[in-house]
């Protein structure tokens, strides 16, 4: 046979082929190749005979209905595709393979509370339809393949508590669907890029980011509900734009290393939702601002553990949205607004570790005892200074 009739035999017997296999099986021969080297990737040891994986038996078709002993979940399709990959949380221990790439019309990935380790797959960049990316609670490492910030219909990207390491995608802001991202418990570095513009949640807590934070980082972010960068190492002060993020309902940077603050008073046509605001464990230095007062709906102010000094603002005691306010930690001075202590009050949280005079020890708020005399003495110089005289 001459080779342009063997090429042409080859041809019609693929044609053949696959006309075969859309007759006896509903599902994608890519997708089937897919979801057989996703099982071929994972240690059969680690696969519980009640799992779903354990039913995942390649001599019945993935898509077919009903499903009575075989695929009986994990798997979801849609007109011979599938479109939802969710396991559930049995331990599996393996990688994720390349191929998961075969899976074109895939919208949800979620591997969370597994032990799949090793690096996310560059090819995940190839699921133009994937909203739903979820992988925490495993043992990835590596870094954020930068190829992630092609998924341009990503909703939501959680890859927090793994072990992934290095800086984020510089190109994360072209992520322009994305509304939820989270790397928390991460060992992640350097600074933060521009940020996804419809970001809603933001959480990248416990890391090892650090620098300081840039209007620029946040320019644009006008749906941006909750930061946590908590338990890093940030650094610098903290600009008045950040407390003016229009949306802006919670913001979280405890325990890093910020020294300064520029709390603004909100304008009068400007409607804040910040409601709670904690930014204990820094190095903030300073008077303590009496325009968090201002923040109408504020319910919740974490400063514990700066360097803040001078008296607590009376404007605390007339907010009557405040819960709680920690403030215990500091070298505050003077005496504490006595409306904390009036039998109205629906104030909780620690006035103690700080160098107040009249904190009554039958209150819950003055439990903790102030600081040595000596200690305070010695961080007003010998002398108390007053807000009115700053230096």
């Amino acid at each position: 046979m001459s080779e342009p009739k063997s090429n042409l035999f080859i041809f019609f017997f693929l044609l053949f082929l696959s006309s075969i296999l859309s007759v006896y099986s509903s599902t994608f021969s890519s997708d089937i190749i897919a979801l057989q080297a996703f099982k071929s990737s994972i240690k059969p040891a680690s696969i519980p005979h009640n799992s779903c994986l354990a039913t995942w038996n390649f001599s019945t078709d993935p898509c077919s209905i009903p499903r009575v002993t075989h695929f009986t979940c994990g798997v979801t399709c849609s007109s011979g595709r599938v479109v939802q990959l969710t396991l559930d949380s049995q331990g599996y221990s393996g990688t994720l393979t390349p191929l998961i790439s075969n899976l074109t019309r895939l919208v949800t990935l979620d591997l969370t509370e597994n032990n799949f380790y090793g690096p996310i797959p560059l090819s995940i960049s190839s699921l133009p339809n994937l909203q739903n990316l979820i992988l925490r609670v495993n043992s990835f490492s590596g870094v954020v393949p930068p190829s992630v910030t092609s998924l341009k219909s990503l909703e939501f990207l959680d890859l927090s508590q793994n072990s992934l390491s290095g800086s984020l995608p510089n190109s994360m802001n072209s992520l322009t669907s994305l509304t939820r991202l989270d790397l928390s418990y991460n060992k992640l570095t350097g600074s933060l890029p521009k940020l996804p513009p419809n970001l809603n949640e933001l959480a990248l807590k416990a890391n090892s980011l650090s620098g300081s934070l840039f209007y620029s980082s946040f320019d644009g972010l006008s749906q941006l509900m909750v930061v946590e960068l908590g338990e890093n190492s940030f650094r610098g002060t903290l600009d008045a734009w950040l407390f003016l993020l229009p949306s802006l309902q919670q913001i979280d940077l405890a325990s890093n290393s910020f020294t300064r603050m520029i709390v603004p008073k909100p304008p009068t046509n400007f409607n804040s939702q910040l409601v709670a605001v904690n930014l204990s464990f820094n190095r903030i230095n300073g008077f303590l601002p009496a325009n968090f007062a201002y923040y109408p709906t504020m319910r919740s102010l974490g400063l514990s553990y700066n360097q803040l000094r001078g008296p607590i603002p009376k404007e605390y005691s007339k907010k009557g949205s405040l819960q709680r306010l920690f403030l215990d930690g500091n070298f505050l001075n003077g005496s504490p607004p006595a409306d904390f202590f009036s039998r109205d009050t629906t104030v909780s949280g620690s006035l103690g570790d700080n160098c107040l005079k009249s904190c009554p020890v039958s209150s819950q708020l003055c439990l903790k005892s102030q600081k040595p005399a000596s200690i305070c003495q010695q961080a007003y110089g010998g002398k108390p200074r007053s807000p009115h005289h700053r230096s």
